[in-house]
């Protein structure tokens, strides 16, 4: 099998990076046939004169605009691999298509105009790709003949962006001056040059293996239930990231701790592999039946496993509308995790343009920065110094992607910004003039907060009207509310349905505290609730007290006629807190 590489090319906008893709494709003979002939008909008909970038440039927008909007690929080949080749947008409005581009690449071609010298976004660009990791690198110098094919020119750029590069920690395998448009050291060198030419640069590169000799790292992407036929298998789908996984290997998902053996590979409409490495997309089953949710990160049990936290430091670019502010709830995907997050700490503010650092209490648009951020769980990442490809997230906000980075440390503490949410809100509490002993004398038992969660949602919700039914019977202030109840009204709140869950588990806190310091017995069921949202429930609700009750103790679908029986065991509980007056039922 032929190695592949995927190289991004970067640079200003006109610098001419799509020029260079089309001398590359043209020299090597690559091109479809009658492209050629079209694009320069496009040309003729149009009363321009003909471009090399227009071979790339297929949309109708881009031609008439002669920017490059969107991150297009195309595909050439040498004698020693394959080659994908992505043209990045450089003007600085479609950054993060850029950023889209460039984090599927290899390596990376970042072009410079001779003439106009090395622009802002030149420095942009070059920090965008050592946030994403790519080390591999060849600056081209395009444009010569503008500068009369002077090498003296062409050092100059080189000495004054080698410099930019060094302070950033990025060390270009090469600089080749290059005239794109007449296709001088693009794939043949010219007679005013001596060095490798971009052709030659791009197959001295090397196909990383790292991704292979890495731990195993596979997000959860989705998971599939099948139940006709007497199909009971319970896939496990997702994209391998790195590493090797075989059947029989133990593993480990992260952040839930949940083990087991890997059963099968499954496929579709063809033989299931034996074995998936880096870029595979696969479905697994296992030798136990677990219940996970999308976003856990799969790994084999063994080997390191990814940090687990909910407080991170991370390099971030941001490419909003709106700055990036502090205690704004905003949607980030951390692999398949997604989650809610807000920003606590700006460690420092960059100019990437002039590398100059700065304090701010936000962060704007285009600005480089190094941020704590945290979320309302924990969720499972690499730092970028030890597996580049799980330590990358992005940042959402008003339904567009705003902003992107790697993770830089895991920090200890967690939920500290919802203690700062509950500890604000309780110095502004304006609660009831009655006391809550005067209520407790009045209603003859106490608050409380019963979450009944388990593995089966209708039995979650049968025990918990139930309880209610009996409560009320004997004459206690209670009330039961099921989740769902609160979902009413998300679409204005949250953008899309990831972080409709922990928003549901915000308000019944919320709710909870309101209820059970007026003194009622408030019951919620919450199937499959995990311990982190249960400590949110906890910290919400304080200082009022929860109970939990896990249905997968008392009740099963075979079992349900134990109800009675179930509501008795949380009863007696009550009664052993004292918050209910001892009675028989």
């Amino acid at each position: 099998m032929r190695d592949q590489l995927n190289v991004v090319m970067v640079g200003h906008v006109d610098h001419g990076k799509s020029t260079v893709i089309g001398r590359l494709l043209a020299d090597t003979h690559s091109l479809p046939e009658g492209k050629l002939a079209s694009v320069k008909e496009f040309c003729r008909r149009n009363a321009r004169p003909f471009e090399y970038a227009f071979l790339l440039d297929a949309l109708k927008e881009e031609q008439a605009q002669g920017i490059t909007i969107d991150a297009a690929r195309c595909f050439f080949k040498t004698s020693n691999r394959d080659y994908i080749l992505i043209d990045a947008p450089g003007h600085v409005e479609f950054l993060k298509n850029m950023i889209t581009g460039a984090s599927r690449a290899d390596a990376a071609v970042l072009v410079i105009d001779a003439q106009e010298g090395v622009q802002e976004n030149s420095r942009r660009h070059g920090y965008l790709l050592s946030l994403l990791g790519i080390r591999q690198l060849v600056v081209v110098v395009n444009k010569m003949d503008l500068a009369g094919r002077r090498l003296d020119a062409f050092e100059k750029i080189k000495r004054e962006y080698g410099a930019f590069l060094q302070q950033i920690g990025v060390h270009p395998k090469a600089y080749v001056p290059a005239c794109a448009r007449d296709g001088e050291n693009i794939a043949v060198r010219a007679d005013w040059y001596v060095g490798p030419t971009v052709l030659e640069c791009l197959d001295a590169f090397d196909k990383d293996a790292g991704p292979f000799q890495a731990s195993f790292r596979m997000p959860v992407q989705d998971i599939y239930k099948f139940t006709a036929a007497g199909d009971d298998r319970r896939i496990i789908a997702g994209t391998v990231q790195s590493g090797i996984l075989r059947c029989g290997d133990e593993v480990t998902f992260f952040p839930s701790n949940k083990t087991s053996r890997v059963k099968t590979f499954e496929h579709f409409n063809g033989q299931a592999p034996v074995e998936a490495g880096p870029s595979q997309a696969v479905g697994l089953t296992f030798e136990d039946e677990l219940y996970l949710r999308p976003g856990e990160m799969l790994c084999k049990t063994g080997e390191p496993g990814p940090h687990v936290a909910s407080r991170f430091r991370a390099n971030l670019f941001w490419l909003g509308r709106s700055p990036l502010i502090f205690h704004k709830r905003y949607k980030i995907k951390i692999n398949s995790a997604q989650a809610v997050a807000e920003m606590t700490e700006i460690r420092q503010v960059l100019d990437a343009a002039v590398l100059s650092s700065t304090k701010k209490t936000c962060v704007d648009r285009h600005d480089v920065a190094e941020c704590v951020f945290e979320t309302a769980k924990p969720v499972a990442f690499d730092l970028t110094s030890e597996l580049e490809t799980t330590a990358r997230f992005v940042i959402v906000d008003q339904f567009e992607i705003a902003g992107a980075g790697i993770i830089l440390e895991s920090l200890p503490g967690r939920h500290v910004a919802l203690g700062d949410h509950i500890s604000h809100r309780e110095r502004e509490w304006e609660g009831s003039v009655i006391s809550r002993v005067s209520r407790e004398a009045q209603y003859h038992h106490k608050s409380k907060f019963i979450a009944i969660t388990g593995s089966s949602d209708p039995l979650c919700r049968i025990l918990g009207s139930a309880l209610e039914k009996t409560l009320f019977a004997r004459d206690f202030k209670t009330y039961y509310l099921g989740p769902a109840s609160l979902k009413s009204g998300l679409d204005a709140d949250v953008e899309s349905s990831f972080d409709e869950w922990d928003e549901t588990i915000r308000r019944l806190g919320e709710l909870a505290r309101i209820i059970t310091d007026s003194g009622q017995i408030f019951i919620s069921a919450i199937p499959n609730a995990d311990l982190d949202d249960i400590a949110a429930l906890k910290a919400l609700n304080a200082p009022n007290e929860i109970m939990v009750v896990n249905t997968d103790d008392l009740l099963n679908d075979q079992n349900v006629p134990s109800l009675e029986s179930a509501v008795r065991t949380i009863c007696d509980q009550l009664i052993k807190e004292t918050i209910i007056p001892d009675y028989s039922i």
